[in-house]
């Protein structure tokens, strides 16, 4: 697949990047601070926030930011569940991870976990709109076809976050609505891509 520059689109689309994100900050400050104080009660043992080596545009890795979900030790943990793993290709996915906490179930469930990346997207390493950042040690693993997605900088939703099953889609199904994504990739579809995603999180947080 061809990647066509569209240098008027990414100047927008920054514009926008830089002031929904700062007035995000700004508004729900104190928001922030109450999550990281239910974070702490509820796991006091590590920080309230994770931060996590991600890959980002041309293959440029950059530091993540969420509010932590995990028990501080899930890293290590990991490698005894791999037998485990529900997703194809170089993902790691588990519907019940023993790893997350109580308070992070509910976060995970709502996407408030990752809300610290409008910091991400105010710095420039992140977008709104864009494909998943992916691990450093799942992009070595991808082929030359996979690495298109990285033509472009990452998001804090896409056309694989707005899906409601996303998490019975294979892995070759996501990486291929990344690259139509990258090929479609407008104003107006970072806009639908949005209100999808609200869309679905509304719509699982009443259950449905």
């Amino acid at each position: 697949m061809e990647y066509k520059r569209k240098p008027i689109y990414d100047f927008v689309k920054r514009l926008f990047d830089i002031f929904f994100s700062f007035l995000f900050i700004v508004v729900f400050f104190v928001f922030y601070i109450i999550i990281a104080v239910i974070v702490s009660v509820s796991d006091g043992k590590g920080k309230p926030f994770f931060v996590q080596e991600r890959v980002g545009m041309n293959g440029k890795k950059f530091k993540l930011y969420k509010f932590r979900t995990m028990c501080v030790d899930a890293e290590e943990k990991k490698a005894s569940l791999m037998e485990m793993n529900e997703a194809d290709g170089p993902a790691f996915k588990i519907k019940n991870d023993p790893r997350i906490t109580k308070a992070g179930k509910f976060l995970r469930a709502t996407n408030i976990d990752e809300l610290p990346q409008m910091l991400n997207i105010l710095k420039g390493d992140m977008s709104f709109v864009g494909p998943r950042p992916p691990l450093p040690n799942e992009v070595e693993e991808y082929t030359e076809k996979d690495k298109f997605r990285l033509k472009v900088k990452p998001g804090l939703t896409c056309y694989w976050q707005s899906r409601p099953n996303r998490n019975d889609i294979s892995f070759e199904e996501w990486m291929e609505l990344d690259r139509k994504y990258i090929a479609e990739r407008s104003v107006w579809t970072d806009i639908k891509i949005i209100f999808k995603t609200a869309g679905v999180i509304l719509k699982h947080r009443d259950g449905r």
